[in-house]
């Protein structure tokens, strides 16, 4: 099966050897996003709010740039490093998606690049697309 590399400058670069995003048939698999801003490439820190919605920002970038949405999307990771977080994540997640809900899965993990609180990686499901 083909695997086609999603990129775009509308997200933050890959700060190693992946990618942003791998399409296969008719699933994609978006790398986890933290809340770096594309253009400084630094991490949104003001709130924990202001950088959990810069992760959303940088996962719809990707998602857009494979000609999808968050709508499409059918699974979630979220990393946090306090788990304490969680009903802020909840809040924001519930803005971002309509039921039926994406399966999600909480880590709570000791750190995260860049001195980031969140993580968010995500599975994207098209029906009907091909490589």
């Amino acid at each position: 099966m083909d695997r086609i590399a999603i990129s775009t400058d509308k997200a933050p670069a890959a700060i190693g050897a992946y990618s942003q995003g791998i399409k296969t048939g008719e699933i994609i698999f978006l790398s986890g996003q933290i809340g770096l801003n594309p253009a400084t490439m630094e991490l949104q820190t003001d709130t924990f709010e202001s950088e959990i919605r810069q992760v959303f920002r940088n996962l719809e970038s990707v998602c857009h740039a494979c000609g999808s949405s968050l709508s499409s999307v059918v699974k979630t990771i979220v990393f946090l490093t306090d788990l304490g977080l969680f009903d802020e994540v909840n809040g924001v997640f519930m803005e971002k998606f309509t039921p039926p809900f994406p399966a999600r899965s909480v880590v709570g993990v000791n750190e995260l690049p860049r001195g980031a609180r969140v993580e968010i990686e995500a599975i994207l499901s098209i029906p009907g697309a091909s490589n």
